[in-house]
């Protein structure tokens, strides 16, 4: 009788991003777990790539997959992927000026999954230089964000951190930019204002923003203005206009 997968944290729901892996980078697989008598040109792929490259693959129950990832399209296709690879701190900050779009943006106790995995899609596809997250007090890196990121968390660069306040002031040492995003009278308007490069930009979490300890290695701040009256935007929303503004100073 086979044993029914665990999840252990690093799990990648749907067809399109576990082949997507498959092509690109099959070593960050360890098993795939399909759906028994799921049929179709993509899946026959798939299948076909685990038996190329040595992958493990199960058939199993649309009730199986659907305890793997409750709550998360899984198309009836899971991948358990080996551990998270996070570069060490110094290593990312290092190779972060080179990126096609020298932007480090740091989330500060963002707790959302589904948040932060749109952000590394958005980053990812702009050039960024990556993510920066804190150890603690931040988002699970699980099926949640790896579906809303469409494989991009494999892809963008990676780093935990202890101190988020220390890096952030590491960051700045080496030449970064640091901003905030947050409204106080002094902010820039990143619609019209041609932002530095390169940055590091600090999102916060969506009730508390920035922390003040964060906050005092920051340089500048950066606040969208709204046409409108208007609550706020979530951080995957705020995150996505101000990595393009930075894209668009890139270029001008």
């Amino acid at each position: 009788m086979m044993k029914e997968p665990r999840d252990n944290g690093t799990l990648l729901p749907g067809l399109k991003p576990v082949l997507e892996l498959m092509e690109r980078d099959p070593e960050k697989v360890d098993v795939i777990y399909v759906r028994k008598g799921r049929s179709s040109a993509d899946s026959d792929r798939l299948l076909d790539l685990c038996r190329d490259y040595g992958v493990r693959f199960q058939l199993v129950g649309d009730d199986v997959l659907s305890r793997m990832a409750a709550h998360v399209g899984h198309q009836g296709v899971i991948a358990r992927l080996r551990e998270a690879s996070f570069m060490p701190w110094e290593d990312f900050l290092m190779q972060a000026a080179s990126a096609p779009l020298p932007l480090i943006v740091a989330l500060d106790q963002v707790q959302d999954p589904g948040n932060v995995g749109t952000l590394a899609r958005t980053l990812f596809a702009m050039g960024g230089a990556g993510l920066v997250l804190p150890k603690h007090n931040s988002a699970f890196l699980g099926p949640g964000a790896r579906r809303s990121a469409a494989g991009a968390l494999e892809r963008l660069p990676l780093t935990q951190v202890v101190n988020l306040s220390r890096a952030v002031k590491d960051a700045r040492d080496a030449g970064f930019v640091t901003c905030a995003a947050q409204k106080v009278d002094d902010s820039i308007d990143p619609l019209v204002e041609k932002l530095p490069l390169p940055a590091l930009l600090v999102l916060g979490n969506e009730e508390k923003g920035v922390r003040p300890g964060v906050l005092k290695h920051c340089d500048c701040s950066l606040c969208i203005p709204f046409r409108r009256d208007f609550d706020s935007l979530n951080v995957a929303q705020a995150g996505a206009i101000l990595i393009s503004c930075f894209a668009r100073s890139l270029a001008l």
